[in-house]
């Protein structure tokens, strides 16, 4: 399995709203796409801004790249996103998952 993080910063103010975006967009196709496993909005406000951080687990790098394209490193951006993101952050990072609930030896 593999864990794919991507990270946005917008204003405290546009939070809230930021996050039913997200919603309708990036987390509704993530979850269509065959070979995602589940999406996870962290979120945390500090200093008048709100970071969100998107944790998606997948089969696959192949399935990734359904939802990301063949650049699957670059981070996947909506018409709307320049309106709330204080900065496009250009990349994503990608983990491998060793352990968890479903990985052997997590019992």
């Amino acid at each position: 399995m593999i864990a794919r993080t991507w990270h946005g910063v917008v204003p405290e103010s546009k939070a809230a709203e930021y996050y039913q975006f997200l919603l309708r967009t990036g987390v509704a196709d993530y979850r269509a796409t065959p070979g995602n496993r589940g999406v996870y909005i962290l979120q945390r406000t500090a200093g008048g801004k709100t970071h969100f951080l998107l944790l998606t687990l997948w089969d696959s790098y192949e399935a990734i790249k359904k939802f990301a394209g063949e650049d699957f490193e670059r981070a996947r951006y909506y018409p709307e996103d320049p309106e709330y993101l204080l900065e496009l952050e250009p990349f994503v990072t990608h983990y491998q998952v060793s352990y968890g609930p479903d990985r052997p030896g997590s019992e």
